[in-house]
């Protein structure tokens, strides 16, 4: 049986000869286990992304550690962090009127397959306000309109604060979110929206897709930015169609692909398998 990880530490830094070998020695000698380990090195830009997986003795804590790493990470100038897989991830999911995705994150998450605790569920509608508290989940109606936006931004920064939000997952949450939120969030909000179907931007993209006779549609997870739909992608997937397939095919498809890949994504993110490579991703499987 494969040893269970209590930490992991995630390294990124210029690549240097001598970061591995210094890394596993530290470990080792706060009597901690190496579980899982992987590595990258990115040859466009030098830059060098490492994930440990450790387990530890009953008695350690992410500052014990980080206390006796601190000498390796200034050696070697590392950007580094220290997880605890014990702590799930406090996540904020926000929706508007589309269910898919919201209905799959909860199951995934109320049968222990996503290592994250939901505090709350927002959206601009009603729509799923029953479903939602059923689970015992607070849900909040923050209806948006012009005039009112960056109030409710504001109020939304609020609750992120107030209940501790890790993680924000717009799923299929259909308002953009503005330039100042964005970076405010960096880096903690993942959004889902079809792909694949470039050439069929803006309302019912599905329809515009069948009159084309498109033969693939896909998803495509992504980190939020100020740029509409151009943040650092996490992970896709497509599934295949045919002339004999309907609109409404097409839509449960795309729909179906949409909840698969957004789970992957707040998944690996869980697990803090993805690190920020400029406009890309590393993420380790």
């Amino acid at each position: 049986m494969k040893q269970a990880a209590d930490f992991v530490l995630l390294i990124a830094s210029v690549d240097r000869k001598g970061i591995v070998a210094a890394v596993s020695n530290s470990i080792v000698s706060q009597d901690c286990n190496i579980v899982e380990s992987a590595q990258f090195r990115d040859c466009d830009n030098g830059r060098f992304f490492m994930r440990i997986a450790i387990a530890s003795p009953a008695d350690m804590t992410a500052e014990r550690f980080s206390l006796a790493f601190a000498p390796v990470a200034a050696t070697f100038e590392l950007d580094w962090s220290i997880q605890n897989l014990k702590r799930k991830l406090r996540a904020m999911i926000m929706i508007s009127q589309g269910g898919h995705c919201l209905n799959d994150l909860l199951y995934r998450t109320s049968t222990q397959r996503l290592p994250i605790d939901v505090t709350s569920v927002v959206s601009n509608h009603t729509t799923w306000q029953r479903r939602v508290e059923h689970d015992g989940i607070a849900f909040h109606h923050m209806p948006i309109t012009p005039e009112n936006k960056a109030e409710q931004e504001a109020k939304l920064l609020e609750m992120v604060e107030d209940q501790q939000v890790d993680l924000i997952i717009l799923a299929r949450y259909m308002q953009v979110l503005s330039d100042k939120l964005c970076q405010k969030l960096d880096g903690r909000v993942i959004n889902i929206h079809h792909s694949f179907l470039p050439g069929f931007k803006g309302a019912k993209p599905y329809h515009r897709a069948h009159e084309r006779g498109v033969k693939m549609v896909g998803a495509t997870a992504h980190y939020v930015t100020a740029d509409l739909d151009e943040g650092p992608i996490i992970t896709q997937d497509v599934s295949i169609v045919d002339h004999s397939d309907t609109v409404e095919d097409l839509i449960a498809q795309g729909q179906d692909t949409e909840s698969r890949v957004l789970a992957r994504a707040v998944k690996l993110h869980s697990e803090h398998r993805v690190m920020l490579n400029g406009n890309r991703t590393v993420v380790f499987k």
